[in-house]
């Protein structure tokens, strides 16, 4: 991360966090094993997103202030998260992050920190539904 300390000041803070959630979220709308699982109007998501991202990216702990302690893992519960959702999940990232215009070793340091999390909140097998 060269003389930065952390992912978030890496990327470049909060716009970059921004354009990142902006430029996900219409992919996952317009995924079909992922677009379900989100309400039509995505616009709260993000926010959330946007506050969990650079809370998890090393800035401000806007997540926590708002929502308290994150327990991603428990929030996810209600939703059937297989493995193939998970990479769904990533890829839709991965695109988001190469639209971001991000140096590519930040963007496979992003996707290497996000991957842990998204593979931690599978709870149902592929082909089965809660």
């Amino acid at each position: 991360m060269n003389a930065y300390n952390n992912i978030y000041d890496a990327i470049g803070g909060a716009p970059a966090v921004r354009r990142l959630v902006e430029a996900f979220y219409p992919r996952v709308q317009a995924h079909p094993l992922l677009s379900p699982l989100f309400p039509e109007d995505i616009t709260p998501v993000m926010e959330k997103q946007y506050m969990f991202l650079t809370q998890f990216f090393g800035g401000p702990s806007l997540y926590s202030d708002r929502h308290g302690h994150p327990m991603m893992r428990a929030r996810h519960l209600p939703f059937p998260i297989t493995k193939e959702r998970a990479d769904a999940w990533l890829g839709c990232m991965r695109g988001a992050l190469a639209e971001s215009g991000l140096p590519e070793e930040l963007q496979t340091l992003v996707l290497q920190r996000l991957s842990g999390p998204a593979y931690h909140f599978i709870n149902t097998g592929d082909g089965e539904e809660g």
